[in-house]
């Protein structure tokens, strides 16, 4: 899945709940689904007093998944010291009414002393009182209602048969039979699934999941035997399903259970869910489409939902005469019913799949099609749209062919579809045969600019590249996810450097791994493969670390070995090893080392980068003719959780001013130990490790080793490669980060800028001084922001003056201009806001004919949307506008306004999803963020919507780390940490836990030190 759809990595992704554990457990409910369950009481509401202290007992907790998570002792104190009537636990006033009988009296003015057996009854009572404390607590609270505590882990007397959050291996599904009828006026659906299984091991039960279906009969049928209704019970926490058996199922039988169900179509932008859309005549249309990944296809249809379980799938839809359908495999028959709808079946699936690939959508679609290595490949979406899929289309066939051939294995299915969601969370999604993506990373018009082909385009191969890495071969648990996402994410730049050079991927990439090593500098990232167990933790594995530092460590693993096309006949060997099975990490370095030539342990080198979390910072020293390399953890907050001293094993590659620019020129050599001296000769003026970057690590070269390369660069900017440049100012700011170099030296640095007028290197310093002027702007630091401002406009000025403002066909041109002009604008340049007004202008006032360069518009709609009559205008054009890239620069703009109105309508319009669609939410929440007005606005909003936020967007999921991290991460005070830590704290089991929580306390402790430490020096030196 690309959970990204633009390349600024504003990317997004599924609602789930997270499961509290608790020292006291009770049993999860389970539901007999077979009956009609009106089983649960409607309790009255809590007034904010009680619903400020719920009792422990309240909640229900799953067994088996530990038993750490405890409230907070204030709470549990006070629970226990409203239920002995007590008053000795003082609330404060703020939060207590007067009339509160738990208000400590006030004591007597005048007292005397009490006597020893006073004293003595005294500390008998509080014993007593402190016993029944402890009884009451350890008691359910069940113990005090009328009906008493039902039987353990129970509903209607039925003990639920497994405890654990992964299924049982005892059962294989081998096919699946699924018929689905969609009520689009009423948005239900009702369905009917027969699980053909095996028995692997004797067993007398069978366990899978489901959600939310509401399942009204059940059947289960032994080898040739008849059919027989079975109860179903339910683990709601676990989202499982499961039918006991009086007699063992034995191994090697073979069984057929039968589910007939009805269900709500989903609202949020998981499992099988309503979309709708208006089209060019102003009528809402609607229509219904899948997103499994990760944990929700058990909300379509009962499954055995975890990617090891593979099985083939036969999907039938019935559907009204007026929709059409499409699934993974082409259309075998469509039949008329007698009820009036139609029954579209399709192919059985000719590949064993695992659930979260299945993928149906029921609409109203028009499509445009071509044959590429003998499949048929077809891009969909709204009538009102056709138009803009001729560059998807063309795309997708080369990337097709070129996969096809470098993988030396045919895509297995006959038909390949793209389809364009109109309401879609993620950036796409790789259902096997039935891609699904929103439509900004599918379609274009005829005059997109190159970089939103760029945009479209790696997408697109992206999602291709998962039809091998995740389709035919899959990660056997979801801790592995980079097996799918970090190869996919590295063959999407890969193979369009071959097919589409044009596109110029190579800085998008290098940018990505820039941001990479930015996320695993925290002490809060986590290890590429990771254990993971609950629904949040799964979402959350959808991140930088899974997809970019993925990629970047293949990319460092191909660039690393000895001989040409190794790292290709590796991998091959890895899929037809394991073509339609699941995998392992260790089975990847297994399949590299076998081809390996000379051998070499690829699995003890490369587990050193998947198995522990961070990088090495690699320190470069000379003296006389000996240069000494040493490595340790690149740490920007000390990790007292891990023991043993940690190392990589770094492929280190090397140049130096006798020879820097040719591939030719690069040396190797592994450095795995904590440090290790080769012979320099003292001619060598500079050394630069880490050549282009392909290495996932940072170099510090110490005073005289940066001052030499400033030297080398000051005399001549060209001797070393434009990726080289943009490295050297990416480590050099991680290591102020890190405390390592001044501020004085990091602009010392940058001094050479001026004379630079390439791509990497400028986008690369203007996006770290960006950076430091908004945390001074929202700092308050005004005098200081004013002059970085100052700072930044001297650096770059001369080469924002010199861009042009008309169509420019080079890529590369394009973004080294859009990243200029933005700035400017953003900083308030009198030219460039005046140049921005005058296009906007001229614009809306040529009936939209005169066109704004693609790479130009984000900044032009910037500005025009600071004036009231230009915002209203921008609102109106992009309520009309079709381009749908064009549209989302309009919503950026519109939410660029530092109008507080303007701020707060668009975030409400955005979390309503009426105007403007919620998946753009976190798009919205980001880009308000960036400015002055807008950042506490942004910050107050969640803080408010949290509980509606997390209805729509999943705990853990990438829209959410978005939406904590842009609401969050340019704060720098103690005041704003407390603030933080103190919301977050109090949403305990509603998000208290995500990591991403704690990458934003990290990330505010990380700023507010660097702010403490860099003030004064950068008083001195702006």
């Amino acid at each position: 899945m690309d959970l990204f759809d633009s390349n600024n990595a504003e990317r997004a992704n599924l609602p789930r709940n997270m499961i509290e554990n608790s020292m006291f457990e009770e049993e999860p409910d389970v539901v007999d689904l077979a009956k009609d369950s009106n089983t649960f009481p409607t309790f009255p509401t809590l007034d904010p007093d009680e619903a400020a202290y719920e009792p422990r007992s309240s909640r229900l907790l799953v067994r088996g998944l530990g038993e750490n998570d405890m409230d907070d002792d204030e709470e549990d104190c006070e629970s226990s010291a409203r239920l002995l009537g007590m008053s000795f636990m003082n609330r404060s006033s703020s939060h207590r009414s007067s009339s509160s009988p738990y208000v400590r009296q006030s004591p007597p003015r005048s007292c005397s002393r009490p006597s020893a057996r006073t004293m003595i009854v005294c500390v008998f009572v509080l014993v007593i009182a402190a016993l029944l404390t402890m009884v009451l607590y350890f008691l359910p609270g069940c113990t005090f209602t009328k009906a008493g505590c039902p039987p353990p882990n129970s509903t209607n007397g039925e003990l639920f048969p497994w405890a654990e959050l992964r299924l049982p291996r005892s059962i294989k599904p081998l096919s699946y039979d699924l018929t689905f009828t969609p009520d689009l006026d009423r948005m239900t659906f009702t369905g009917k699934a027969a699980i053909k299984m095996s028995v692997l091991h004797n067993t007398n039960r069978i366990v899978l999941h489901a959600a939310n279906l509401n399942i009204t009969k059940a059947t289960f049928k032994l080898d040739n035997g008849q059919a027989s209704d079975v109860k179903v019970l339910e683990n709601i926490h676990q989202q499982q399903i499961a039918v006991k058996f009086p007699e063992e199922l034995k191994t090697n039988q073979q069984c057929v259970l039968t589910f007939e169900y009805n269900a709500n179509l989903s609202h949020s932008y998981d499992g099988f869910y309503n979309s709708s859309y208006i089209d060019k005549l102003g009528n809402k249309r609607v229509l219904a489409a899948t997103q499994f990944e990760p944990l929700s296809a058990r909300k379509a249809f009962p499954c055995f939902d975890e990617p090891s379980f593979k099985a083939t799938f036969l999907i039938k839809i019935n559907r009204k005469p007026s929709y059409m359908s499409l699934s993974n495999m082409p259309k075998a028959r469509t039949t008329p019913l007698s009820s009036g709808l139609e029954q579209d079946e399709f192919e059985k699936t000719n590949v064993n799949m695992s659930t979260y690939l299945v993928a149906f959508v029921v609409a109203n679609f028009t499509s445009v099609s071509s044959s590429a290595s003998g499949t048929q490949v077809s891009v969909y979406s709204v009538p009102d749209k056709t138009e803009q899929t001729s560059f998807a289309l063309d795309t997708a066939s080369k990337l097709l062919q070129f996969y096809n051939e470098f993988f030396e294995i045919e895509y297995p299915l006959k038909k390949l579809d793209l389809v364009a969601i109109p309401d879609f969370l993620a950036g796409a999604m790789e259902n096997w045969g039935l891609i699904t993506f929103r439509e900004t990373t599918l379609l274009l018009d005829k005059n997109s600019s190159s970089l939103e082909k760029q945009v479209v385009a790696s997408v697109i191969a992206h999602e291709l590249a998962h039809q091998w890495f995740g389709n035919l071969v899959t990660m056997s648990w979801w801790n592995d996810l980079w097996l799918n996402e970090g190869f996919a994410t590295y063959m999407e730049y890969m193979s369009l450097q071959e097919i589409l050079p044009s596109l110029d991927t190579g800085n998008l990439f290098l940018t990505v791994r820039f941001r990479a090593l930015d996320k695993d500098a925290l002490n809060s990232s986590h290890p590429v493969s990771t254990e993971v167990n609950t629904p949040e933790q799964i979402e959350e594995m959808f991140d930088s670390v899974s997809y970019e530092k993925g990629a970047s460590i293949l990319l460092m693993l191909n660039v690393s070995l000895p001989k040409e096309q190794q790292f290709k006949k590796g991998i091959i060997h890895y899929l037809n090893s394991f073509r339609g099975s699941n995998t392992e990490t260790m089975d990847l370095w297994n399949s590299l080392m076998q081809v390996s030539t000379p051998l070499r342990n690829i699995s003890e080198m490369m587990s050193s980068w998947t198995s522990q979390k961070g990088f090495p910072l690699v320190t470069l020293s000379r003296k006389g003719d000996m240069a000494t390399f040493s490595q340790e953890p690149f740490l920007l907050t000390s990790d007292n959780t891990t023991k043993a001293p940690r190392r990589w094993n770094i492929p280190i590659t090397l140049v130096n001013d006798s020879c820097s620019l040719a591939p030719e020129c690069r040396q190797m050599f592994s450095l795995s130990e904590k440090s290790v001296s080769l012979k320099v000769p003292e001619s060598v003026k500079w050394i630069k490790l880490n050549y282009k970057n392909t290495g996932f690590y940072v170099v510090d070269y110490g005073q005289d080793g940066w001052n030499a390369i400033h030297d080398a660069l000051s005399e001549n900017i060209s001797v070393l490669t434009a990726e080289d440049r943009a490295s050297v100012i990416h480590n050099t700011f991680a290591l102020s980060r890190l405390g390592r170099v001044p501020f004085e030296q990091v602009c010392y640095m940058l001094s050479f800028m001026p004379n630079e007028t390439e791509t990497a290197p400028v986008t690369e310093a203007l996006l770290q001084l960006n950076s430091i002027y908004r945390l001074l702007d929202k700092r308050q630091e005004s005098d200081l922001a004013s002059r970085m401002k100052t700072y930044i406009l001297s650096q770059f000025g001369s080469l924002m003056e010199s861009q042009t403002w008309k169509e420019e066909q080079s890529l590369s041109k394009q973004e080294l201009r859009s990243a200029l002009v933005s700035t400017a604008c953003a900083l308030n340049n009198d030219g460039c806001v005046e140049k921005a007004k005058s296009l906007f202008k001229n614009y809306t006032e040529s009936n939209y004919t005169n066109k704004i360069p693609g790479d130009l518009q984000q900044a032009v709609f910037a500005v025009a949307a600071q004036s009231e009559d230009s915002w209203k205008a921008l609102l109106t054009l992009y309520a009309t506008t079709t381009n749908d890239a064009q549209k989302r620069k309009m919503l950026k703009g519109l939410a660029s306004s530092q109008d507080p109105r303007h701020i707060a309508w668009i975030l409400k319009a955005g979390l309503n999803g009426d105007i403007i669609q919620t998946q753009e939410l976190p798009l919205i929440i980001n880009t308000v963020c960036h400015g002055f007005a807008g950042y506490l606005f942004a910050w107050d909003f969640i803080q408010v919507n949290w509980d509606r936020l997390i209805e729509k967007f999943p705990l853990g999921s990438f829209a959410i780390q978005t939406i904590v991290k842009s609401t969050t991460s340019q704060f720098s005070t103690q005041a704003h940490l407390d603030q933080v830590q103190a919301f977050f704290s109090s949403l305990k089991q509603r998000g208290s836990q995500m990591r991403s929580v704690q990458e934003a306390l990290e990330t505010i402790r990380l700023n507010k030190r660097w702010m403490e430490n860099n003030l004064q020096a950068m008083r001195k030196f702006l």
